[in-house]
């Protein structure tokens, strides 16, 4: 689990969207200031619920002015903020998959002694098959280098060995058309 990150300065490029305008604002509208502080507080915690009851809206009523024509700066910048939120995740997650948790054992006393850190294996590999797929990815597709490098040396192959073929299959006609050409001359001098 995060803790939440430090709200974004007044002068972040996160804030500086077109928030919605109500045509006939009331009092319970979500108002521009509103939006900026959903956006900032979503931005440091990355959980829509936390940053709606941070500014006593309900998410229907964020959600609803979301889709809203006009609204698209606001949405933007939820997306945005939503983003931040997953690249503290992976940060945090990048963290203990290099530096491990530390790995704790609870003696019979209540005295808690720590051994070390313990990594997490399927969490390095995570890391390791989506940043480096190249190398580490089961799954080779087109546009991979490794894919593209063993196709290249595939068809390269193939054509050597058509190539091959190619020789070997001419000299068979070959071989066919002279062994036609000999029964025909043995039928012509049989036939004089």
């Amino acid at each position: 689990m995060t803790a939440p990150g430090p709200l974004p300065a007044p002068d972040d490029p996160l804030l500086d969207f077109v928030p919605y305008l109500h045509k006939q604002p009331r009092r319970n509208s979500i108002t521009p200031e509103k939006q900026r502080d959903f956006i900032a507080m979503l931005a440091a915690t990355g959980i829509v619920a936390r940053a709606a009851m941070h500014i006593g809206v309900s998410l229907e009523a964020l959600y609803k002015l979301r889709q809203q024509p006009g609204a698209e700066g606001f949405a933007a910048a939820w997306e945005a903020a939503v983003d931040r939120g997953v690249d503290r995740i992976e940060a945090a997650a990048m963290e203990r998959a290099i530096k491990g948790v530390p790995h704790e054992h609870v003696l019979a006393n209540g005295d808690i002694v720590v051994h070390g850190a313990k990594h997490n294996e399927n969490l390095v590999m995570f890391f390791l098959k989506n940043r480096r797929p190249e190398k580490y990815s089961a799954h080779l597709r087109p546009g991979n280098a490794v894919y593209e490098r063993i196709r290249a040396e595939v068809l390269t192959d193939l054509m050597q060995q058509a190539e091959r073929n190619r020789g070997a299959l001419v000299d068979l006609i070959a071989a066919e058309v002279d062994a036609l050409r000999a029964t025909e001359a043995e039928a012509r001098k049989d036939a004089e």
